[in-house]
């Protein structure tokens, strides 16, 4: 029986949410809960993968069992044997062919800037106190959409297959002292919406003009776009699927 389960985490204290050799992942602390209270071993695997220090107020994983399971009572055992930093919020029967990672339709980012020393979201936020041009980078927003092949924003040394995402959505958000970025795909790239933020910043703060992302997109060159802003601002906020998934 497939299983997803729905779940939120703050990145901070993790290397990432994919499990590795000597390092601590989300995946790993949560796959071993899960076997631990299910008594059997139990693998999962997510719907995408989140870097260092990136967090998720929205992921969403799979597992196989050989029985059902009372999900109730294991979404309370979960939340009283997870660490704080990360909460369970569901869990639900699937068909079985579905994949949390193949079947996901669309993804959506935040990256959240704060424009002033804040105490309590300096973990949470990355504090740029310099003028942005927040219209030029919105105007940058519109030219994004007209581009499929994204691969100035990719992480070098990367494998995959194609650099070619659909994005839908893109737009900077001003809310007082807080500038946020929503982006949405079907995928993305290793490191591209940090690429893509700090490339709007430096057209934001005037380094670059508008029209420059038009060269920088065309060059497929990592090197010509902006800096990679820090990833304690980035956050995984909301992955979507068919409504066939589920059983």
């Amino acid at each position: 029986m497939r299983y997803f389960i729905e779940l939120s985490y703050n990145g901070k204290a993790y290397h990432g949410w994919q499990s590795q050799p000597n390092a601590i992942s989300v995946q790993q602390v949560l796959e071993e809960a899960l076997s631990v209270l299910l008594q059997t071993k139990i693998e999962i695997v997510g719907a995408g993968r989140t870097d260092t220090g990136v967090h998720a107020s929205q992921m969403f994983a799979h597992f196989d069992v050989e029985f059902e399971i009372d999900i109730p009572t294991l979404v309370f055992k979960l939340n009283s044997f997870l660490p704080d930093d990360i909460a369970v919020h569901n869990i639900f029967r699937v068909k079985d062919d579905v994949h949390a990672r193949f079947d996901a339709t669309d993804r959506t980012y935040h990256y959240k800037i704060s424009n002033t020393k804040n105490v309590f979201t300096n973990d949470f936020t990355y504090r740029l106190q310099l003028p942005l041009d927040i219209v030029k980078m919105n105007e940058a927003c519109k030219i994004l959409l007209k581009y499929k092949d994204f691969q100035c924003f990719s992480k070098s040394n990367t494998d995959v297959k194609t650099y070619h995402c659909n994005i839908k959505k893109a737009e900077w958000i001003e809310d007082q002292n807080e500038l946020t970025f929503i982006i949405t795909a079907d995928r993305f790239l290793r490191n591209m919406v940090r690429a893509i933020v700090g490339t709007m910043i430096n057209i934001g703060l005037g380094k670059n003009q508008v029209n420059d992302l038009i060269t920088i997109i065309d060059s497929k060159n990592r090197s010509e776009a902006g800096y990679s802003v820090p990833a304690h601002g980035l956050y995984l906020t909301r992955i979507t699927y068919p409504n066939s998934i589920k059983l």
